[in-house]
């Protein structure tokens, strides 16, 4: 099976793990701030704060920015982690339409969901195509609303002339370090910002709410959660980070591949990469024109020995969000709902392998009648 993704670790990665596995420190140790000083400067922001995986990254982030009430907008277009912590916290997810170009929020669609009840913009950068910040931004300065990136997808990606992660358009960005992102730790996450406050805050809620006093006395403030990141996780991600943009290159490459054979397979879409954008290419998804052959050239695929995957069904089509009383229908989100695959994209995929999963698309609807 080619699979959808996939992590790569080398022998300097093995090494450094077990070298703090033999040191003193296994959990709050120095290899912590090396990571989140590490992040910080490769991102361009002023702070970073790691945790234990993406999803307490996006709690934490969402306390921090004091939500407890009202609604947030964001994407029906990403993993429940997003929109399942506002729940947690008492704010209603309020789903905007996507674009069909990169898959993520439409921006242009934001302005009309926002009313009284509206605390924050939680943009998702798709697969790794940056949303438009900038007009999030300004939208977000005119209602007085916070904006929290979920970048899950996206470490590595640029924007303009920043990365997604320096926070220029927003009050924090969030990372996930699961295998299949950019980087792993295994399972970890990250949250990044300029704010010192928020950052202080952070750092208090990731320890159950508690600080050391000047004798070292444990003296809890808040209430807080035990969302740390070990050292040898810490150890790992440092040094997959020196990897991270030849990870990017590598999966860009991928990319070229699949543009270049693809191209004339006229019953797909493929994605696009918007001007002025770089995108880390966290997934490659492909949607199929007649949406009712979706699902048979899936099974298809899957019989082949290729790991395709579906990213994502709409968050307000799972059962859980219909009984809360979601009934969405957004145009664009349920043509990409029901067209969406997945294909293949890591940095170890072959040319070859590329060239194999392309001939058994192009197989697929040259025998359909």
């Amino acid at each position: 099976m080619i699979p959808y993704g996939r992590q790569v670790i080398d022998r300097d990665d093995i090494a450094g793990v077990i070298k703090v596995l033999k040191s003193d420190w296994l959990t709050q140790g120095p290899k912590i701030l090396a990571l989140e000083q590490a992040l910080a400067k490769y991102c361009g922001a002023k702070y970073a704060v790691v945790v234990n995986n993406g999803t307490a990254a996006l709690h934490l982030a969402y306390l921090a920015a004091g939500l407890s009430e009202g609604e947030a907008i964001t994407t029906p277009n990403t993993f429940v982690a997003t929109s399942n912590m506002l729940l947690n916290i008492g704010i209603k997810p309020v789903f905007c339409d996507i674009r069909l170009d990169t898959y993520n929020i439409d921006e242009s669609k934001i302005a009309n969901l926002v009313n009284k009840k509206t605390k924050a913009i939680i943009p998702v950068h798709f697969a790794g195509h940056p949303c438009d910040l900038e007009a999030i931004s300004k939208l977000a300065k005119k209602y007085k609303l916070k904006v929290i990136e979920d970048a899950c997808h996206a470490l590595g990606t640029e924007y303009g002339k920043s990365k997604i992660g320096s926070c220029q358009y927003s009050d924090m960005a969030v990372f996930s370090f699961h295998p299949v992102k950019s980087i792993t730790t295994g399972e970890g996450g990250a949250i990044l910002t300029n704010n010192k406050i928020l950052y202080k805050k952070l750092l208090l809620l990731r320890s159950h709410g508690i600080y050391k006093d000047k004798l070292g006395h444990n003296i809890m403030v808040d209430l807080g959660y035990n969302y740390r990141l070990t050292d040898f996780q810490a150890s790992l991600g440092l040094s997959q980070l020196k990897h991270l943009n030849s990870f990017i290159n590598k999966r860009r490459q991928v990319v070229v591949w699949y543009k270049s054979i693809l191209k004339n397979v006229t019953q797909i879409d493929l994605p696009r990469e918007i001007k002025g954008t770089k995108s880390a290419w966290h997934l490659y998804v492909i949607l199929v024109k007649n949406s009712k052959l979706r699902d048979k050239l899936f099974l298809y695929l899957k019989s082949k020995g290729i790991g395709v995957n579906f990213h994502y069904p709409a968050v307000y089509s799972h059962p859980y969000y219909k009984k809360l009383g979601y009934n969405n229908k957004l145009t664009n989100e349920d043509i990409y709902h029901n067209s969406c695959i997945t294909l293949p994209c890591h940095p170890l995929l072959k040319k070859k392998e590329v060239e194999y999963i392309a001939k058994h698309i192009k197989i697929f609807f040259n025998n359909i009648k």
